[in-house]
């Protein structure tokens, strides 16, 4: 086996007057090496590397590690901290354990003690995981021993709104409100996109949706249930008296120095109100366009639509596809001192400095058509339409891009051609969205590979082309990769999203057939033949790219 020292000269990491005087020591002893981090000759990423070579172990990073719940439930945070060890997931019937140093034997049989499970080991940094450990064992002990105290609190009552308030509503430190603080601050660092607060017959669940997919995450005892939804009413300014129907509001928090908003929105439900937090990241507005991945095709056509003074352009796709954010960077693109850019929304989901942002409010006869009108009294140069709903609506917008606004939007389709016929289906007449439409781009999100685990992936040829995915695309051909999963990715062979786009710009002869009443197939046609990429051939430029795989893009494009 080599010795650090070794393996350190090895990678050129070793400071070139301190190899004679560490060759002349005890190659054993690693307090040497140790002292060259302590003066900063060597960094603690280095020595953790030298270290996991040397065991031929796995070096990980911990930094937004999704760890589970299963594996931190094995092991006491008196354990992990004492001997500078995380459990980070089971896998097959073994528990994947973070080390600083995998010698030390003391650490692997108190571990293998409180387990029962064989381990597989990995290295850390030590401050990576000295941080990961405090990190996770903070939140989770916080949150139990809130549960109990709060549980105390309402023992011998049914905890109901008065009680909640007066456990939850008062000082910041009160138990309801650390509650609360924790669970919303953890789904954050978790890069959730929505908290589910969920009553059941026993307990309250909670689960965060990441990366499109829900985990269940920490659990309460019924009767502290009153207070915690009572708690969030009170943030989202919602009335709290009222149980029997579902209600909207909006709160926002400060994580690590930034604030973030997060709607919100209850459900009565038979076991009492579910609440769902949407997770409203102002980091969207900060994006580029080169951020959302469109290939250099598909973002010279989208940039030239945009940059035009009026027009339309529409966004379409599924609930949940991304629209928003495609349309919030798109703004964050054009606005400038010099504009006047006004958007309407329902509701409005990220704020903005220097826009005006309206909400619709149906009730008091605030619609989006009637915004619309008003708006467009107010001098805008650039346009923000939430959704395109109805003919009144479409044919305002239709009609304000035509007179010298730029006017941006979503729609409800499956593919871009498609978005021209939903107009005309509308009863907005044809010549008027062939003079106004500009620019349609549909989209998807697909779940992006793991860079820790991803693997080579081997592909019948047959497969391939009968699949569309041949050898004259538009990406040279590469390596294909498939997830494999690890620790880092939940074992799911995925980490984060991305998005697949289909950008149609509008020509002469789309517009054409767009007065001619042709079918959206027709128009497709058309656009392939000026240049488009369709959805599937997008996402299968993005496997060429080794960033998701093909069985995904068969999961989210038809």
């Amino acid at each position: 086996m080599p010795t650090l020292t070794e393996i350190l000269i090895l990678h050129g990491a070793l400071p070139i007057e301190d190899i004679d005087t560490l060759l002349a020591g005890d190659p054993a002893d690693e307090s040497a090496v140790r002292a060259l981090v302590d003066r900063g000759a060597l960094t603690e990423v280095q020595f953790a590397r030298a270290r996991a070579e040397q065991a031929n172990l796995p070096y990980i990073e911990l930094l937004d590690y999704p760890i589970t719940r299963q594996a931190l439930a094995l092991v006491p945070a008196a354990i992990c901290v004492r001997h500078q060890v995380l459990p980070l997931a089971v896998e097959n019937e073994r528990l994947v354990l973070a080390m600083v140093d995998p010698r030390d034997v003391f650490a692997l049989d108190d571990v293998s003690r409180f387990a029962h499970l064989r381990l597989s080991l990995v290295v850390a940094e030590r401050g990576d995981l000295l941080a990961a450990i405090a990190r996770s064992h903070r939140a989770d002990d916080e949150l139990s021993d809130l549960t109990s105290t709060i549980a105390e609190e309402n023992a011998g009552s049914d905890a109901d709104a008065a009680g909640a308030l007066e456990a939850g509503g008062g000082a910041d430190d009160a138990p309801i409100v650390r509650f609360v603080n924790l669970l919303v601050s953890q789904a954050i660092q978790d890069q959730a996109s929505d908290i589910h607060i969920e009553p059941g017959e026993h307990e309250l669940a909670v689960r965060y949706r990441i990366d499109g997919v829900l985990h269940e995450m920490q659990s309460a005892p019924r009767s502290i249930q009153n207070g915690i939804i009572s708690r969030l009413k009170i943030m989202s300014d919602i009335d709290i008296a009222e149980r029997r129907k579902p209600q909207d509001g909006r709160m926002s928090v400060t994580h690590n120095g930034r604030t973030i908003d997060l709607r919100v929105a209850t459900l009565p439900t038979v076991w009492g109100e579910k609440v769902v937090l949407r997770i409203l990241d102002n980091a969207t507005t900060r994006l580029t366009l080169r951020d959302l991945n469109l290939l250099e095709h598909n973002h010279a056509a989208y940039e030239a639509s945009y940059q035009k003074p009026y027009g339309m352009i529409l966004v379409t796709g599924p609930t949940g596809s991304g629209k928003s954010t495609t349309l919030y960077t798109t703004l964050h693109e054009v606005a400038r001192p010099e504009i006047n850019v006004i958007t309407v929304e329902d509701p409005v989901e990220y704020r903005m400095k220097g826009i005006n942002q309206v909400q619709v409010n149906p009730k008091a006869g605030l619609t989006f058509a009637s915004a619309l009108r008003a708006i467009l009294r107010s001098d805008p140069d650039v346009v923000l339409l939430g959704e395109i709903r109805d003919h009144e609506t479409a044919q305002i917008a239709i009609e304000a891009s035509l007179t010298g606004h730029l006017v941006l939007s979503t729609l409800h389709t499956n593919d871009a051609p498609s978005a021209i016929t939903r107009l005309t289906e509308m009863g907005i007449e044809p010549f008027l969205v062939g003079s106004a439409l500009d620019c349609v781009v549909a989209q998807r999100l697909a779940r992006r590979l793991c860079d820790r685990c991803k693997k080579p992936a081997n592909h019948p040829p047959e497969r391939l082309a009968a699949l569309g995915f041949g050898p004259d695309s538009y990406v040279p051909a590469r390596v294909l990769y498939q997830p494999s999963g690890c620790a880092s990715c939940s074992h799911t062979g995925y980490r984060g999203r991305l998005a697949i786009h289909e950008v149609m710009t509008v020509t002469e002869e789309i517009e054409r057939l767009t007065v001619a009443r042709a079918s959206s197939a027709t128009i497709a046609r058309a656009a392939r033949e000026a240049g488009m990429l369709t959805l599937r051939e997008d996402g299968w430029e993005k496997v060429r790219l080794g960033l998701t795989s093909v069985d995904e893009i068969l999961r989210v494009v038809a």
